[in-house]
């Protein structure tokens, strides 16, 4: 008799798989799946995003459809986050929240009436959905929508590649979102990303994504862009990378991440992990994430140990890279909240060796949403 041995889950491919090898990716395996890590180099990939437009695949993340009545009181028990105001059209960043208030994952809610659209961690998606199936009620489908793919068109002149392909786009706002047309398939963009630049998130049809992929980078300004770039230029931007900067033993205040706590849940709390949260809000977390600039020029990882003057560890550096944009390392870390202004001097320790830093304001390198007004 033989003992059974765990088979490790095969490694998943992308609606857009072929589509990225035959663009010369390197790839790599991220949360499951073949991923493209960069194409021409992270750092000439980075720039051209910060100047251009960049086309990144997301369609690892997780795209669920909720449907029923109740919808979104049945969300807002789960989350900090007032949802039951949200408009059609709109979105809303949230934290999926643990009875002590940790976070399970941050994702995107959108009011598609009469149904929500949620936008989900790739690591994290299959576990998203068992918690919410546990929590919801029967009535409440959960369509996890396995057969589309996310793409995301990221840069100052997205919008001027965007709006010939799909015309109207450029009528949206940051957060805004609507249903449009293109050769007869339906495609659900909205105005955001994951980079701090203005941008698109495009859902659309798995089996078109590599004709729409081609319609993209035929305009001048786009380029395909890999999870390199997309992870230096959300550290420059000051976007926690959920299993990295937040995980279940942070809460919404030691990530810096009040502003998801709407003012009426603050109020009224009646969201998971309400009591701890909205007193360390009042009262402040033992640890904050902060944003770093390291001296020298090399960088930080993450896993390097903050250090107090005897040299104990009192916080860990979370993400740190150099930054292509400001020529210089930067990281993001978990430090005392009486050392989280900007200005104080932290010691970091990383594999025998000390680097210093300075705590400084995120996010780096100043977002340039396009906001309802501007």
């Amino acid at each position: 008799m033989t003992e059974d041995v765990p088979v490790e889950p095969e490694t998943q491919r992308l609606p857009l798989d072929a589509w990225h090898r035959a663009q010369g990716a390197r790839m790599v395996e991220f949360a499951g799946y073949h991923m493209p890590i960069q194409y021409d180099g992270i750092i000439a990939e980075h720039l051209w995003t910060r100047e251009s437009a960049g086309l990144f695949d997301v369609s690892h993340m997780g795209q669920l459809l909720l449907a029923g009545e109740g919808v979104a009181e049945a969300l807002e028990a789960l989350v900090p986050g007032d949802i039951s105001a949200l408009k059609p059209g709109r979105t809303r960043y949230s934290l999926l929240l643990d009875e002590g208030g940790g976070i399970l994952d941050d994702l995107m809610i959108t009011n598609v009436d009469p149904d929500w659209y949620l936008v989900v961690n790739g690591a994290t998606k299959w576990d998203d959905i068992a918690h919410l199936r546990e929590h919801l009620a029967d009535a409440i489908t959960i369509n996890h929508q396995d057969d589309r793919a996310l793409l995301a068109l990221q840069g100052p002149k997205a919008v001027d590649a965007l709006r010939r392909i799909v015309p109207g786009v450029e009528d949206l706002v940051f957060m805004q979102g609507s249903a449009f047309d293109w050769n007869g398939h339906t495609l659900g963009i909205g105005r955001q990303g994951y980079t701090g630049e203005d941008g698109f998130e495009i859902s659309l049809p798995g089996a078109i994504a590599a004709d729409f992929a081609d319609a993209l980078i035929a305009e001048p300004e786009v380029k395909p862009v890999g999870l390199g770039a997309r992870d230096s230029l959300r550290l420059e931007a000051g976007l926690p990378l959920y299993g990295h900067d937040i995980d279940t033993e942070t809460t919404p205040i030691a990530a810096d991440l009040g502003f998801a706590i709407s003012k009426r849940r603050r109020e009224e709390g009646g969201f998971p992990g309400a009591e701890r949260i909205l007193m360390e809000r009042e009262q402040g977390a033992i640890l904050k994430r902060v944003g770093l600039t390291v001296e020298g020029r090399q960088p930080v990882r993450e896993g390097a140990l903050v250090l107090d003057d005897e040299g104990d560890e009192i916080g860990r550096v979370t993400s740190g890279g150099f930054s292509p944009s400001l020529e210089k390392p930067i990281a993001m870390a978990y430090v005392p909240t009486a050392m989280a202004e900007p200005g104080a001097r932290i010691t970091c320790s990383q594999r025998g060796k000390i680097f210093h830093g300075i705590v400084t304001a995120m996010p780096f390198v100043p977002h340039n949403y396009v906001r309802k007004g501007g």
